[in-house]
């Protein structure tokens, strides 16, 4: 790995604020203007453009180090990358189309994502939210996104709409096309509740957000799509980015929460026992080591699914289980380790004071984020046994 952006002091103050940011249900402003300082808003600008030029895995390797120190942070920082990673996707394989993404992260501007949807399981593959064109290759936007992570913070929003030609709906004239564009913070139509009050995952402040006519111009515009499932280059690059970043992100929850009940195994002592530390009772060893084994099979898939899209490999339609089962792994194992680490650690760590009760709260996010259990389930059952029939 090349050497990390995030040092360990600069780690050791974004820990330091977590707690407050989460019982307050606060933005992590102070966070987000050091890793900025720090130059972690550029990782994946190639150098050419400035950047530190960082591949999937590095980012993947200092996200996994981001979240075990705040994983809220980590998670808004996360749709930042996604963008920025994605560009990068594009211009290692010769699509330029987003190379303006990387340019602006390099200026300063911070990106967000904008594709999650009230009742919309198709993601990627469709749109409730309305992209009426305007005649001049660009098109104003009109609906309603939830899950807006960096709320307080975004400058560009890249946002997913079909293609309408009337007020009244996705128009039924000719095929309807998915719009992928960006539309700008300054550009005004863009309207940020702020109705983000969690269970978990609080400082990411990933309030709803109503396009009322966010307009992206036709240079903004960077794909239009037919409906439906796509191996486009753009589609392949969110997918994946997405799913890897995700999975590095409650990996690295996972991680803290080991290295906790590890502490607390040696910190807390047992009557019963004579006053020995837990670390030497054998059902509190199985425990941590049980957690230790689930954590030690997701670093090496990381790292193997994130190396070879560096490395460009084409697995086609394939990457789309790939990832879906990488995400389901990583976070599905961070909520068992999670639970075993609170198990080890006894009652205290059901205070809301206690950086295990946060984790455990934090962690839960995992299931909600696509691809969700159903949906990689889904994927894996087409990929293996063929379409349901109709």
């Amino acid at each position: 790995m090349t050497s990390p952006l995030l040092t360990d002091d600069l780690l050791d103050r974004i820990r330091s604020r977590a707690a407050t940011y989460d019982r307050e249900n606060t933005f992590f402003t102070e966070d987000l203007e050091e890793l900025t300082a720090a130059g972690y808003l550029t990782a994946f600008v190639p150098a050419a453009m400035g950047g530190p030029g960082l591949g999937l895995r590095d980012v993947a390797h200092e996200q996994i180090r981001l979240a075990g120190a705040a994983p809220a942070t980590a998670l808004a920082v996360n749709m930042h990358h996604v963008w920025t990673g994605v560009a990068r996707y594009l211009y290692e394989r010769g699509d330029h189309s987003l190379d303006f993404v990387l340019e602006e992260a390099a200026r300063g501007e911070v990106f967000a994502f904008g594709y999650s949807e009230p009742g919309n399981d198709l993601v990627l593959f469709g749109s409730r939210t309305q992209a009426r064109p305007d005649g001049e290759g660009g098109y104003s936007f009109h609906g309603r996104k939830i899950f807006t992570s960096l709320s307080p913070a975004w400058t560009r929003l890249g946002v997913l709409g079909i293609e309408t030609a009337t007020d009244d709906g996705p128009s039924l004239e000719g095929d309807p096309r998915l719009v992928h564009a960006f539309v700008t913070r300054e550009g005004g139509g863009v309207d940020v509740l702020d109705d983000w009050d969690t269970v978990g995952m609080r400082a990411s402040q990933s309030r709803t957000t109503l396009l009322v006519g966010a307009h992206a111009p036709a240079d903004r515009v960077v794909r239009r799509l037919a409906p439906g499932p796509s191996t486009d280059p753009l589609v392949l690059a969110i997918f994946t980015t997405f799913e890897v970043l995700l999975a590095s992100v409650y990996t690295g929850i996972g991680k803290r929460a080991l290295e906790l009940a590890v502490e607390n195994a040696h910190r807390r002592t047992s009557m019963k026992n004579g006053g020995r530390p837990l670390s030497q009772d054998p059902d509190i060893r199985w425990r941590v080591a049980d957690a230790g084994i689930a954590m030690d099979g997701i670093y090496p898939q990381i790292d193997q699914i994130a190396g070879e899209i560096d490395a460009l490999v084409d697995r086609g339609a394939g990457w789309f289980t790939a990832v879906a089962g990488l995400k389901v792994r990583a976070t599905e194992t961070a909520r068992v380790v999670v639970d075993q680490a609170i198990r080890v650690s006894g009652g205290s760590s059901y205070f809301a004071s206690s950086e295990l009760g946060r984790l455990y709260r934090d962690v839960l996010a995992g299931i909600f984020h696509p691809s969700d259990d159903e949906s990689a389930h889904s994927t894996f059952a087409s990929a293996l046994l063929g379409p349901v029939e109709d």
